[in-house]
């Protein structure tokens, strides 16, 4: 028996099987998150820490600051009356236009850390200029509270080799997060709780934003329900590794043994 192969065939074969490579290929250079992982001598992806590895149930709970300041007195109070301690991410320029909310959240106890001085973004910026958008920021924080925090996070979440180097060059750790509440879309607290509540688990990072519609009075319900878990809510500073630590492939930080 005799196979005939014609040159429309062979093409067509030829094609088919560069489609098949080529996908698996694609497939194989994308994380869990869609976010490509470069491997070749010298162009290692830097990722922010996501969430972190430990055995102690203990989660971050977060909240930008980069609207206005309305509901600060709220939030404060709320969590007050449930003991907890977050950190404020904040922009510099918001920092300048509410300075004594600022002075409310770091008298309080809480963790003011760096959101960058204008909102940019920053992936769209050179190295020099991302250096000067945290620097910026960490210096109003310093004219305020007197101390400097290493904890930062870029705007929009945006990030890439040059956000990440630009910050760890200067001592800051990048931070992400694992769960997302978004309050910024208007939801309902309740809606928000549905959202991370199924996924929650220990070294989780929170996002949250003040200056939202709902986020305040949905506070005292978030905390509660996450508590009732059996979830300890900490600062970021007091969740992550400081040092002697990797990041995995997925933004997980890992202690180094």
């Amino acid at each position: 028996m005799f196979l005939v192969f014609n040159k429309q065939k062979i093409i067509t074969y030829f094609v088919s099987v560069l489609t098949v490579f080529v996908l698996f290929f694609v497939a194989s250079t994308f994380n869990k998150k869609g976010e490509t992982v470069e491997t070749s001598a010298g162009n290692e992806r830097l990722l922010p820490v996501y969430n972190v590895e430990t055995e102690e149930k203990k989660v971050a709970f977060t909240m930008n600051c980069a609207w206005n300041a309305d509901d600060i007195d709220s939030i404060l109070d709320t969590l007050e009356k449930n003991n907890v301690k977050i950190t404020f991410f904040m922009v510099g320029e918001w920092i300048d236009k509410y300075p004594e909310a600022v002075k409310k959240i770091y008298e309080a106890g809480h963790e003011i850390a760096n959101h960058s001085d204008t909102h940019k973004h920053v992936n769209n910026l050179s190295y020099e200029d991302n250096v000067k958008e945290i620097l910026a920021a960490n210096e109003k924080i310093k004219n305020i509270t007197g101390e400097e925090n290493k904890i930062y996070r870029a705007p929009y979440g945006e990030y890439n080799n040059t956000v990440i180097k630009a910050a760890k060059d200067n001592g800051f750790v990048t931070i992400q997060w694992s769960l997302d509440t978004l309050d910024y879309t208007g939801i309902t607290g309740e809606e928000m709780w549905n959202r991370i509540s199924g996924k929650l688990k220990a070294g989780d990072i929170i996002l949250s934003h003040n200056g939202t519609e709902h986020t305040a009075e949905a506070l005292d319900m978030l905390i509660k329900n996450i508590k009732e878990k059996g979830f300890e809510i900490v600062k970021v500073s007091d969740l992550i590794y400081h040092d002697n630590y990797k990041i995995n492939m997925n933004g997980t930080q890992i202690k180094s043994k």
